[in-house]
């Protein structure tokens, strides 16, 4: 993904295009030199976009162990939790709530609706796998195709992806993915439709840079409480196997008490990751990996809250991934990972 989209995901500048509708004025119409007829205007509610400096953060924390500071020590630097994009983010969500909405996921995981087919321009990453030009790859992958090309995707979004859906197309559903932005025609198959009385009170930033996680829960319009706020480690880029986490916003998806997985370049398991939860493609919210032989979960690693560790998933200490198994509900959840 360039550097400049990333720039511009930090300021949520390209999340949404929330656009004011109002109806043009009706100039009252002349019937005749000594008649008028008065036209009554009506104009649809405007939309005010909600800013950061309106978001109120509070702490009442639910999950109290391994709680950092809003500032932290690092090696001999410091670490902390970007408030300010945090922010930015809890407006976003609430911004986009105000307009009633049917929201959709994009969702391929696994390909398991299909292998999306061959963007117009496209790129082998350094994994020797297909991406667009913007990095995201063609492997659980949904495609994007313009209003008025629907034979050739012109780019790849994200599995997992929070997206307004606007109407239907034969098969396909014109649809606007908040965190890519525009508008566009996606085949009906890789959408699942989530409803349009769906509140996202829940959310869980996950930050690469700092490499923590914070739970936040809305308690009233513009109001949020901090749930927790502790150390995590995001995934690294080590090709062929370990992938970053990659940024975006995303829909909590599914969740499994014990997610299994394969030794490196193997069908062999490799042992299990407790209370896991799935936001994107194979990327998981979960506690201290189980290696085997060994079968008794682990509670704490000296790895958490240092440098990329995993293979795209989010570790976190075994009791704060149950935390947050019980409390973030599926599909109402959202789960931004910013820089």
């Amino acid at each position: 993904m360039e550097k400049s989209r990333l720039g511009i995901f930090i300021v949520f500048g390209m999340f949404y295009s929330c656009s004011l509708h109002t109806n043009k004025n009706i100039t009252p119409d002349v019937i005749s030199s000594d008649s008028v007829v008065q036209e009554v205007v009506q104009k649809e509610p405007v939309i005010e976009p909600v800013r950061a400096k309106d978001i109120r953060v509070s702490k009442e924390l639910l999950y109290d162990k391994y709680t950092l500071d809003d500032i932290y020590p690092y090696k001999d630097t410091t670490r902390c939790f970007q408030w300010d994009k945090i922010k930015k983010g809890l407006a976003l969500l609430e911004t986009i709530q105000q307009e009633h909405s049917q929201w959709g996921i994009v969702q391929n995981y696994k390909n398991r609706n299909g292998e999306a087919p061959l963007v117009r321009h496209y790129v082998r990453n350094a994994y020797g796998r297909v991406a667009d030009t913007l990095g995201v790859e063609r492997y659980q992958s949904v495609p994007l195709f313009l209003l008025t090309d629907t034979l050739v995707p012109e780019r790849y979004v994200q599995d997992g992806e929070l997206t307004r859906l606007v109407g239907s197309e034969g098969s396909f559903v014109r649809a606007q993915p908040i965190f890519t932005g525009g508008e566009w025609m996606i085949p009906q198959k890789y959408v699942k439709a989530i409803g349009d009385t769906v509140v996202f009170d829940h959310t869980i930033f996950i930050d690469r840079q700092n490499q923590n996680i914070a739970t936040l829960e809305r308690v009233k319009a513009k109001k949020w409480k901090v749930r927790s706020m502790n150390p995590s480690t995001t995934g690294r880029h080590r090709p062929p196997y370990a992938q970053e986490t990659p940024l975006g916003m995303f829909v909590l998806q599914e969740k499994k008490v014990k997610m299994v997985y394969l030794k490196d370049g193997s069908k062999a398991t490799g042992g299990y990751a407790p209370y896991a939860s799935r936001f994107t493609d194979g990327a998981y919210i979960h506690g201290v990996p189980v290696a085997v032989p060994r079968t008794a979960q682990i509670e704490y690693s000296w790895s958490l809250g240092t440098t990329p560790q995993s293979h795209m998933c989010v570790r976190n200490a075994t009791s704060h991934a149950k935390f947050v198994f019980e409390w973030a509900p599926v599909n109402e959840t959202i789960i931004f990972v910013l820089e």
